[in-house]
């Protein structure tokens, strides 16, 4: 049929974005407990592993632009979970650094992607393909 590329059912985007919804609802009740929203805890997944960091290469590293990342600093910064200075060697960057309260708050975290996997049934070589595949897409989706 003509339009058959265009139903909904037809589109790889729509399962992407209903699954990510999906996933992100998944984590809230890990999450409500330390009040964190999804956003903030993959911000902190970032910086505990590369603390010090600009607030640009965070935001690239997150797939974040800035009107939704300075929000969620701020609110982070209110928390004593983060702190931004400004880089000695250039002041027009800032750099986001996790406080002893963001450090403490990592070991707070650390089962929730073990307890979240259980909520997703799938085989763990499913898994690992699936997120093979994603970095994939996310490294080399362009039409460009």
């Amino acid at each position: 049929m003509a339009y058959d590329q265009l139903k909904l059912e037809n589109q790889l985007c729509f399962p992407l974005y209903a699954a990510s919804k999906r996933i992100t609802r998944l984590y809230k009740p890990f999450l409500d407990p330390y009040e964190l929203t999804y956003t903030q805890y993959i911000t902190l997944l970032s910086l505990w592993e590369r603390d010090g960091v600009s607030v640009n290469e965070l935001g690239a590293s997150l797939y974040l632009d800035s009107g939704t990342l300075t929000p969620l600093l701020k609110k982070l910064e209110k928390r004593d979970i983060v702190e931004k200075q400004r880089n000695v060697e250039d002041e027009r960057n800032v750099l986001v650094y996790l406080t002893d309260e963001g450090w403490a708050l990592r070991e707070a975290v650390k089962d929730i992607p073990s307890r979240l996997a259980t909520c997703i049934n799938l085989p763990m070589n499913d898994i690992i393909a699936l997120h093979r595949i994603l970095h994939q897409i996310l490294k080399d989706g362009t039409c460009e």
